[in-house]
């Protein structure tokens, strides 16, 4: 009886019907996937590594690349702590906020009139002088 479905889908749709024969096949190389999966991580465990500690990050771990000035800043802010235990990470963090603060305030303290560079001489400056501070940062965070 069931050949004579299958004959009657094959004939009607020239070849086999996707549910549930195909659906069926790959519901059966599913399972034997994960019963292989499942003997091969019963018979080779992977090894129990000690519980990982967030305040302690190793020394050859390092950001991305467009977080190195930051990290290097945090880096370079560790030179303070003859401030206290507290300084090197609070005036870190304190300077960056304040950085990206004035950033953000940027276009309500430039209010002057004219638009073209070479007329904002002060302004470019700034500029040039932010991004070859923070270039030097990312290059000294990458090969420190």
């Amino acid at each position: 009886m069931a050949q004579y479905e299958n004959l009657e889908a094959y004939r009607k749709y020239g070849s086999e019907p996707f549910f549930p024969h195909h659906v069926l096949r790959q519901l059966i190389q599913l399972v034997i996937l994960f019963a292989v999966l499942i003997l091969l991580a019963s018979l080779a465990p992977g090894p129990i590594l000690p519980k990982a500690d967030p305040f302690d990050t190793p020394s050859n771990v390092k950001p991305e690349w467009y977080f190195l000035a930051a990290y290097q800043f945090l880096k370079v802010t560790e030179k303070l702590s003859f401030l206290g235990e507290w300084a090197p990470v609070v005036l870190g963090v304190l300077f960056q906020g304040l950085g990206a603060l004035a950033v953000w305030f940027l276009p309500f303290w430039d209010r002057s009139e004219e638009r073209h560079p070479s007329r904002r001489t002060r302004a470019v400056r700034i500029g040039i002088g932010v991004t070859f501070f923070l270039l030097i940062l990312t290059v000294w965070g990458y090969y420190s």
